[in-house]
């Protein structure tokens, strides 16, 4: 591995969620050390900065007009905020790179892939949001499996029918938060990529993978996921693996294990892979880039006063 350069393996994994819980950084001090960071050698290891919908009136004062900074939106009211958050962002120095919608409490998931798509529409035309990525928070609740359903449809279930949802809709699941009850065990998290995954739609992750490996929260006592376990569940899966070797891999604590499979990957797998699981949540660059180096999968570069 060359110093200092970012593997695909993990390349542009970590969405920038720093004003997000637990971090909560003041939206200045954010999109200040987003900026710092471009030039850093780690540049490559982060997506883009993931923002509320609702800080997108604050952002114009922090930005150069040829800032073009990375972002991505989170709308949690619902499709109904899409139009304005496309045209708030067509009108500021950013690279909308996706947006991420969730479903309104009650919301059956036929009527919000309909309110999705008329709200893309209505602001944009398919032909120009072709680049933009949508992803939709699967609800954990018994609407779970009618929206992962019509997410993996071949054929889009909005009434209009004129986007095709291969390369656009993406699925988006948590994998934690401030409850025990709000991290999915090893079972359903693997039958969700498994959903997917079979049917080639790309997801992400967010909240509470605040590690790179399977740990419990010495804090909260909390099981929680480890984004390299995840990223290797979906890989076993990706190659033809079951749902058991899935939630055996998301099980696994020994961090020489993890590692040791996750720089072992051949480049096949690391494109199929990484298609399938796109980015994480983190409200921490340096802690992952951290234990990425302390388990190997990163390389820092020397310091050029500590070369012999």
């Amino acid at each position: 591995m060359v110093s200092g350069r970012i593997p695909a393996v993990v390349a542009g994994l970590c969405d920038d969620a720093a004003v997000f819980p637990p971090g909560l950084a003041p939206l200045p001090d954010a999109v200040r050390a987003y900026r710092d960071r471009q030039d850093s050698w780690y540049a490559g290891l982060v997506g883009p900065l993931v923002l509320a919908a609702a800080a997108l009136p604050r952002l114009g004062p922090l930005l150069p007009p040829d800032a073009r900074l990375p972002v991505s939106v989170t709308l949690p009211g619902g499709p109904a905020d899409v139009p304005a958050v496309l045209t708030g962002c067509a009108e500021l120095p950013v690279d909308l790179r996706s947006v991420e919608v969730a479903v309104p409490e009650g919301m059956a998931a036929g009527e919000f892939l309909d309110l999705l798509a008329a709200g893309l529409e209505q602001v944009t035309g398919p032909e120009q949001i072709a680049d933009l990525d949508v992803y939709v928070e699967v609800p954990r609740d018994q609407r779970r499996p009618a929206v992962l359903e019509a997410l993996c449809s071949p054929t889009p279930p909005a009434a209009s029918g004129a986007v095709p949802r291969s390369g656009r809709y993406r699925a988006k699941f948590r994998t934690g938060g401030v409850r025990a009850d709000l991290y999915p065990d090893e079972a359903e998290l693997a039958a969700a990529v498994a959903a997917v995954g079979q049917a080639g739609v790309p997801f992400k992750a967010t909240a509470g993978l605040h590690h790179a490996l399977r740990n419990t929260d010495p804090g909260t006592g909390f099981e929680q996921h480890g984004f390299l376990n995840l990223l290797l569940a979906t890989d076993a899966l990706a190659a033809g693996g079951s749902e058991s070797d899935a939630r055996a891999l998301l099980a696994e604590r020994d961090g020489d294990a993890v590692a040791g499979r996750v720089r072992a990957l051949a480049d096949d797998r690391v494109r199929g892979a990484r298609a399938a699981f796109t980015s994480f949540g983190t409200c921490s660059i340096t802690d992952p880039r951290d234990e990425l180096v302390a388990l190997g999968v990163l390389t820092a570069p020397v310091p050029e006063g500590a070369r012999p």
